[in-house]
């Protein structure tokens, strides 16, 4: 039987440990704040900023929500970003993605000041993270490595492998694991010998956005699988990007969907928020 590496139980710890520091901030007068803007009511954005707020609430976190409609220009939309960015009460701000085509995502990412890139996508939060400087983690990545520590999965001297190639994902992961000392793989698309290169992994992370591609034939004995895709599946249940069923019994350790992946990324940017209030 795989150990199930449970995220709402991680997750709900971490928050624990931020509401604590979050009182004691309160207690000397400091108010953390983080700003979210969301362009549009896409109905998936409109579910995860809703989480947010809720995460905020619970940690003790004072949210500002920028709800703008889909017409919204993306001058204006920087606008809002430089005025957040003059803003001192402000400590964190986060664009909800994907933005409407008509605006330029990464003008948008490179807007944000780097010491208020709470989702850790700005090209210096990235650059910090890539030679071993202090800087915002993407949050996703960053809650796969509190998920392995905090069930106590050695990350130092395994054979790591990370399915996807991402800037979101793939690329922070593979280097977080390197940070851990860990040795990284990682495949995409173009990779030969996909399966033999999987079953090598004693750390396995699935980011390749294909519902249940990874079976039991790409898992190692004894392995521990991360799957961080989500999707709906013909019965509209929710999956992943590995075939849980088919991998749970050959697997050491593995995330379930939902209840794995998904509740560390809004805890790590809670994480990010907090971070970002003591460097102030």
């Amino acid at each position: 039987m795989a150990q199930i590496i449970d995220g709402k139980l991680i997750s709900k710890q971490i928050k624990d440990e931020l509401k604590e520091k979050v009182a004691t901030l309160k207690s000397e007068g400091k108010e953390i704040c983080l700003a979210v803007i969301q362009v549009g009511n896409d109905p998936a954005s409109t579910v995860y900023v809703g989480n947010k707020k809720k995460a905020c609430e619970y940690i003790g976190i004072k949210s500002l929500a920028y709800e703008v409609p889909e017409e919204t220009t993306e001058e204006e939309l920087l606008g809002i970003i430089d005025k957040l960015n003059k803003d001192d009460s402000v400590h964190g701000i986060l664009v909800q993605l994907p933005v409407p085509k008509h605006i330029n995502e990464e003008k948008i990412i490179n807007a944000i000041s780097p010491s208020k890139d709470v989702d850790g996508f700005h090209p210096a939060s990235v650059g910090a993270l890539s030679i071993g400087q202090k800087g915002f983690v993407s949050c996703t990545p960053a809650g796969v490595i509190q998920l392995l520590k905090r069930s106590n999965i050695e990350i130092s001297g395994k054979e790591c492998v990370v399915i996807g190639r991402s800037n979101i994902v793939g690329k922070p992961m593979s280097m977080l694991l390197l940070r851990e000392n860990g040795t990284v793989t990682i495949c995409h698309s173009r990779t030969k010998e996909l399966k033999e290169v999987c079953k090598r992994a004693d750390i396995l992370v699935v980011a390749i956005g294909k519902p249940r591609m990874i079976d039991a034939s790409y898992v190692k004995e004894g392995a521990t699988v991360i799957d961080v895709g989500i999707h709906r599946d013909e019965n509209n249940k929710l999956c992943g990007d590995v075939d849980y069923a088919s991998v749970e019994p050959v697997a050491g350790a593995i995330t379930p969907v939902p209840g794995g992946v998904g509740p560390m990324t809004i805890a790590m940017l809670m994480n990010n928020c907090v971070e970002a209030g003591l460097n102030d």
